[in-house]
């Protein structure tokens, strides 16, 4: 009896599918099951893929090419359909793809056969173990894409273990799982799920020659299933019982593959029978593929954050030693992609002198070669205060030195000639902690923010220069700013002020109400300041500005211990006007703007500014020397008083005019008189003092007693 009609005897068929030539050859019992005439003959591939169910069709695509990898059988459950798309029965192919010479893997010829399937009834234990293919194959998409998602989540290989160890594969869950690694002609234990602590040992270290499924899997990048004990023992019988220990039926080791190059093994080990069918190898490959990628994104993520970290250690210096009679808070936050370093530092020197050095600077950019001009730039800082310069020299000296780095030019966008230095903007302060006292130079840094005893922030206005790099010689002016007790400096980067959008002026006014919250620790302080920017209410307060590209930031926050001299002391702030710096008029009004941020009617603060305005303007105008101003508000809240009085050295003392309609000057006195609740001129033993009060009630308060 030829073997046709053995199979035909037995309801089987032989079918031949050329995919190149797009012929399918049946012979009688095959055409019979697909529904064509029962006599063997050859047709195109259009006229059998139109007897087979569309989505089971697509299904066995995906099972032969799975087979071409794997160089195992080809194996579907297909259902066949009538013209008008009736279920007639279900078939079970089992195939060899064979690749002939001088074909890719693409072009194949499939040799197998069909058998029908008896539907189990509904309700059946058969019936929930053998779903149909599209079926089946819709809960395996469902699983692999929330299998994919968690483990694109995963961020370190800690975190893709316990994904891999909690998925629940439909019909067929591994118990237990090890992922396998190489080193050299080794193979090591990347981690493992569902197994006691040193269960792993004995394949620790293991040589890649060993007799052993997973390293067999190394050196070939072929996948190996051993769907029984006796599987097992027959094909690896030297590794046997260090796997029959654990009382598993089923094992699967699956090649990682990461571009193109295999770099370890998954094992997945199960306690009841599998038969790895085409749809479950092509669930575990696939599972497997996802893992390799989410294994190789975690090692470069780790990698970089190793780096990154390291790098953070050895660039920024912890705070210390302790400042007596003062307290030290700082905080750097990187900006939130790449290697997680920037160009924004802080540090802490203390000075032969015995006083400290507090400096806060951001290098142009937030790259690796920002952090690198940045170390550089903080090293040569600290050996220029060590030599015990002061503040002004310190930042010559660095401007000097970062416009000599030729790693501190960068290509111009736009014309790849020519080169642009990257500057710096430092704001270097040389604290006394003795009386409070810090000398501060800037170059092209935000000004600092003193934060009163009784809470209120004011932007301290300090004399600056270029950013460092700009110019090789540059002046830095140094200001004299003293903190009483209870007082406070924040000292930042733009990155604090201008993320989210914001410039100067509105991240300013998002940063205010932090800093006058009243709170005892620094640490707590630099904490909030840092969730104002990146915290879930940041989120709300975005700025004006279409930029919204973030930056690094770096706080540094000083505090002088000790109790104020009463409750309400008085807001008070100094400003030296000289005849060569008329254009320091404007500071004086953004100053009295400051300390009158929180001043109940607002004419009287923009009548404060143009009365300050008109005065230092007169005494640049009719004297030869500088003007001092000096602006204090004192009082409890609602009940204040504002004094302001600006000196100089010039005993003429102003008379009052009645200029005429249109004379250019001699107001200054009447619009004192309309706007001021007091005013006078105080002759000086050398000079005079012009000064004029304002009061927040209607009735002017008891002015506040000196302290």
């Amino acid at each position: 009896m030829r073997t046709e009609e053995v199979l035909a005897a037995i309801a089987t068929g032989l079918w031949r599918w050329d995919n190149a030539a797009g012929t399918v050859t049946l012979d009688a019992e095959a055409a019979r099951l697909v529904g064509l005439p029962p006599e063997p003959g050859g047709y195109r591939e259009a006229e059998v893929r139109s007897r087979f169910h569309p989505v089971d069709w697509n299904e066995i695509y995906a099972v032969v090419n799975l087979a071409v990898t794997e160089g195992t059988l080809a194996e579907a459950r297909l259902r066949i359909v009538d013209e008008r798309g009736h279920v007639l029965r279900t078939v079970r192919s089992r195939s060899k793809p064979i690749v002939p010479p001088g074909r890719d893997a693409g072009s194949y010829i499939l040799i197998g056969t069909l058998q029908e399937v008896a539907e189990p009834q509904p309700g059946s234990t058969a019936a929930a173990r053998m779903p149909v293919t599209g079926d089946w194959r819709r809960s395996r998409e469902a699983f692999l894409l929330d299998a994919g998602r968690a483990l694109a989540e995963a961020r370190s290989t800690e975190e893709v273990l316990r994904v891999a160890g909690s998925l629940s594969m439909p019909g067929f869950s591994p118990d237990g799982l090890a992922v396998f690694g190489s080193a050299g002609e080794r193979l090591t234990i990347i981690g493992h799920h569902g197994h006691n602590a040193g269960d792993e040992e004995a394949f620790t270290d293991m040589a890649l020659d060993t007799d052993y499924p997973a390293a067999e899997v190394v050196r070939t990048g072929r996948a190996i299933y051993l769907p029984s004990p006796e599987e097992y023992r027959r094909r690896y019988p030297t590794t046997w019982p260090l796997a029959g220990r654990f009382g598993r039926q089923s094992w699967a080791f699956l090649p990682l593959v990461t571009s193109g190059r295999t770099t370890g093994a998954w094992m997945a080990g199960f306690r009841h029978p599998v038969g790895f069918s085409p749809d479950e190898r092509a669930v575990l490959s696939t599972v497997a593929r996802m893992l390799a990628q989410a294994l190789a994104r975690a090692g470069v993520a780790e990698t970089e954050r190793e780096l990154s970290l390291g790098l953070q250690r050895s660039m920024m210096p912890t705070l210390g030693p302790e400042i007596p009679g003062m307290t030290v808070a700082a905080r750097y936050v990187p900006t939130g992609g790449g290697l997680q370093v920037g160009g924004d530092w802080y540090d802490m020197i203390p000075l032969p002198s015995g006083r400290i050095a507090l400096v806060i600077g951001d290098v142009q950019g937030h790259d690796v070669r920002a952090a690198g001009l940045m170390g550089q730039l903080r090293i040569a800082l600290r050996a220029y205060a060590s030599e015990g310069h002061r503040p002004d020299a310190v930042l010559a000296r660095a401007s000097r030195f970062l416009s000599g780095l030729t790693d501190a030019y960068e290509s111009v966008e736009g014309d790849p000639g020519a080169t642009a230095p990257r500057f710096a903007t430092c704001l270097y302060a040389e604290v006394d902690p003795e009386d409070g006292t810090l000398d501060i130079a800037r170059a092209g840094h935000p000004d600092p923010v003193v934060i009163s005893a009784d809470g209120t922030a004011v932007i301290r206005q300090t004399a600056g220069g270029l950013p460092l790099g700009i110019e090789a010689d540059s002046d830095y002016p140094t200001t004299r700013v003293v903190l009483e007790p209870g007082e406070t400096i924040m000292l930042c980067t733009d990155g604090l002020i201008e993320t989210g959008g914001h410039d100067m002026a509105t991240g300013w006014t998002r940063l205010r109400p932090v800093l006058e919250e009243p709170v005892e620790d620094l640490e707590e302080m630099a904490d909030a300041l840092v969730q104002s920017v990146l915290g879930p209410t940041s989120h709300y307060t975005t700025g004006p500005l279409a930029d919204r590209r973030e930056d690094d930031i770096a706080v540094l926050v000083l505090r002088r211990e000790g109790t104020p001299a009463r409750a309400a002391a008085p807001r008070r702030s100094v400003l030296t006007i000289a005849q060569a710096e008329p254009e320091r008029i404007s500071v004086g009004r953004q100053l009295v703007r400051e300390l009158l941020h929180d001043w109940s009617d607002p004419e009287q603060v923009d009548s404060a500014v143009l009365m300050v305005s008109e005065m230092a303007t007169n005494v640049l105008v009719h004297t030869d020397g500088d003007a001092l101003m000096v602006a204090e508000v004192s009082g409890e809240q609602g009940e204040r008083r504002l004094r302001v009085e600006v000196a100089d050295a010039s005993d003429e003392l102003p008379h009052k005019r009645r200029p005429g309609e249109m004379a250019s000057s001699g107001r200054g006195l009447m619009l004192m008189e309309m706007l001021a609740d007091a005013w006078g001129v105080d002759p000086r033993g050398e000079g005079k003092s012009i000064w004029f009060e304002l009061y927040e009630s209607d009735e002017p308060g008891e002015p506040a007693a000196d302290p």
